[in-house]
């Protein structure tokens, strides 16, 4: 068994004096794909907005390994650098930034935290035609401002895009199927299974078993009450979707 990529143990978190997270124990390795399901208010976001150092959210308790480093010690920005990346359920617009300048600032960013030189333009604009392809990004999205205008689906691609771009060695993508069509999933489920290698993994956050009919992961995960309480393979999605979270909560519940 390779080592894990990211330890997470006995993580509590709160927010506004309020705690989401009671307890929560993952092991991932490079690799693997893990799916998180829950219902609404389980913790399933809190727990990505935690690990990727969103402000909002107090840690009280655990520890998050990734790849040997103390990752609640990190700032978020170099969480990013060191390989930890975030598709956002509901994508920000950020106007007057094209894609081509934030991706390039993103990725020259990450080059300096390695003390590598900046990339230049002409390697930078060839680097964004192979990843578009990837993703079948159109190029006037790429040269359009940051989600500005953007479909929900065209969201979506482009934060995939951003995936390639910029090479994590572990994705979290939450609730990526939220307003999907459904191409817009098959194009987005396609780009992120393109981009899976034994190197790198992926943390998929979704309510519905249809993502996972094209991205297939090796673990599943019940999210519940701020713990996980179920954990197994894919056939614990379909259980799920043909019990319902009723079933999740009568089960746990009458522990």
């Amino acid at each position: 068994m390779s080592e894990e990529l990211l330890k997470v143990t006995d993580l509590r978190a709160s927010i506004d004096g309020k705690e989401i997270l009671r307890g929560i124990n993952l092991d991932i390795r490079p690799g693997e794909v893990h799916a998180i399901m829950g219902p609404n208010g389980s913790g399933k976001s809190t727990l990505s907005g935690v690990l990727a150092g969103d402000p909002r959210f107090t840690v009280t308790g655990g520890s998050a390994t990734f790849h040997g480093l103390d990752l609640l010690s990190l700032s978020p920005e170099n969480r990013s650098h060191e390989g930890l990346f975030l598709s956002f359920q509901y994508p920000v617009e950020i106007p007057g930034v094209t894609m081509v300048n934030f991706m390039r600032a993103a990725v020259n960013a990450k080059r300096k935290y390695f003390n590598e030189p900046p990339m230049s333009a002409a390697e930078f604009l060839k680097m964004m035609r192979q990843k578009r392809a990837v993703v079948e990004l159109d190029n006037k999205l790429a040269s359009r401002s940051v989600n500005e205008g953007f479909s929900g689906g065209e969201k979506k691609r482009n934060e995939i895009f951003q995936m390639a771009v910029l090479e994590p060695r572990l994705s979290i993508l939450d609730e990526t199927d939220s307003g999907l069509d459904i191409d817009a999933l098959r194009i987005v489920a396609d780009g992120v299974n393109k981009l899976r290698t034994d190197r790198n993994a992926t943390i998929v956050i979704t309510h519905y078993q249809r993502l996972l009919d094209y991205i297939k992961p090796d673990f599943v995960h019940i999210l519940y009450k701020g713990r996980i309480v179920y954990s197994g393979g894919p056939e614990l999605a379909l259980e799920l979707e043909e019990k319902g979270y009723d079933w999740i909560k009568e089960q746990v519940d009458a522990q």
